[in-house]
């Protein structure tokens, strides 16, 4: 969420003042506010723990309890709102309930449900307000009237206490929650990349080399059907189909090398980036320089993402020249490709580099792109450095 620029970095107004000035009025209609929301969060809650309470013998009190959970889950997400508006406070927005355990049954929904400590710390939130607002509401409607030359420093005291009560209780669990939100979203990234790496493959086998693969069969009958009544036509033939069977292995080779390159498991990234770079349409300088490879996986999409980028130089850049760096920095897989081309690249500009970014991001990686008007275009991007299994210290040395 953007700030106003005049809210600084750490969520802090300016300091208060005697002046009555556009952050003491937004305090002061905070305050004020706090009473009618405080009754409406006591009463929700009252309610609700009463009757749920009360009905718990029977079937409908538990899935009740459970419901009005995640309706105090609404009654957090309007406080964090009237606060991130109000008082300028940044609170990230909690992980929501994993949908797919509503998919695993009701059992385990109504379990979820119950135990799902945001909607618990909303209602306690909403308890412990109501004789906060009458106080907060009271203080501030009489120094309004009675203390209005110091009301400023009031207000900033009362509504400190009131941003630390919404960071305390509205904010995330803790960072595992906030870690397991983000792993959910990466695996829909995940399953997407590769359900489409699948459709991919297909596409390529169906319309290239199954193609070719029936045309040569067709091919080879005819030659068959004239072998016998004109033996030069049917030479002719087989010679056409020899040169079928050519074009189809070069595209079985391509698609494997699609899915992935020998050159990549046998010599590592090395071998493997400068193979890709010899076929680039511009002159590429290759700079590997590990002293040890890379976890199978991670070379994989560290080799992937610079062919991806090495294509659109090819297609897009319009450049003179290109470079790829591969480094090692802590426990991160480094990559850069620069270009001298025109530039102006973005993630959103059908060059597939949002695709990219989206990859990587799955896999607690980065990816920046630095691409003005003009030229010219570095991307970095970073992997997490996981050691190859069963691996000493086998040198990939720098190209």
């Amino acid at each position: 969420m953007t700030m106003s620029p005049s809210v600084p970095d750490n969520d802090r107004p300016p300091p208060a003042r005697f002046a009555f000035d556009r952050w003491t009025w937004k305090e002061i209609a905070f305050l004020l506010a706090n009473l009618p929301m405080a009754v409406a969060g006591f009463v929700y809650t009252v309610f609700l723990i009463g009757v749920g309470a009360g009905l718990s013998v029977t079937v409908v009190g538990l899935p009740l309890l459970a419901l009005g959970l995640q309706g105090a889950r609404g009654l957090g997400r309007v406080e964090r709102g009237r606060a991130r508006g109000m008082l300028g406070v940044r609170i990230e927005e909690p992980s929501p309930m994993a949908r797919s355990r509503r998919d695993q049954g009701f059992f385990t929904w109504l379990w979820a449900g119950l135990k799902d400590p945001v909607g618990w710390r909303a209602l306690l939130y909403s308890f412990i307000r109501l004789p906060w607002g009458v106080a907060t509401f009271v203080v501030t409607l009489v120094g309004l009237f009675v203390l209005w030359p110091v009301l400023p420093f009031i207000v900033r005291g009362l509504t400190n206490a009131d941003r630390a009560m919404a960071r305390g209780l509205l904010s995330p669990s803790d960072e595992l929650e906030r870690r397991i939100a983000e792993l959910e979203s990466d695996r829909g990234v995940v399953v997407d990349t590769a359900a489409a790496d699948l459709r991919r493959i297909e596409r390529d086998l169906h319309d290239g080399a199954q193609a070719r693969l029936v045309a040569l069969a067709m091919g080879l009958g005819l030659a068959k059907e004239k072998l016998t009544d004109d033996p030069e036509a049917a030479a002719r033939m087989v010679d056409e189909a020899h040169g079928e069977v050519k074009v189809a292995l070069q595209e079985l080779r391509d698609l494997a090398r699609g899915i992935h390159p020998a050159v990549l498991t046998d010599r590592g990234l090395d071998a493997a980036l400068s193979a890709i770079a010899s076929r680039c349409t511009v002159p590429v300088t290759v700079t590997v320089t590990l002293s040890d490879r890379p976890a199978e996986a991670i070379e994989g999409i560290a080799y992937f993402t610079v062919s991806e980028l090495l294509q659109n130089v090819s297609k897009h850049s319009r450049a003179r020249a290109a470079s790829v760096d591969v480094w090692r920095t802590g426990d991160r897989l480094m990559l850069q490709v620069r270009d001298d081309g025109t530039g102006g690249a973005r993630l959103d500009g059908g060059t597939g580099m949002s695709g990219l970014a989206e990859r990587l991001g799955a896999v607690d990686g980065l990816f920046v792109l630095d691409s003005p008007e003009g030229g010219p275009t570095t991307v970095t991007a970073e992997l997490p450095w996981r050691d190859r299994a069963g691996t000493g210290t086998e040198r990939v040395g720098a190209a």
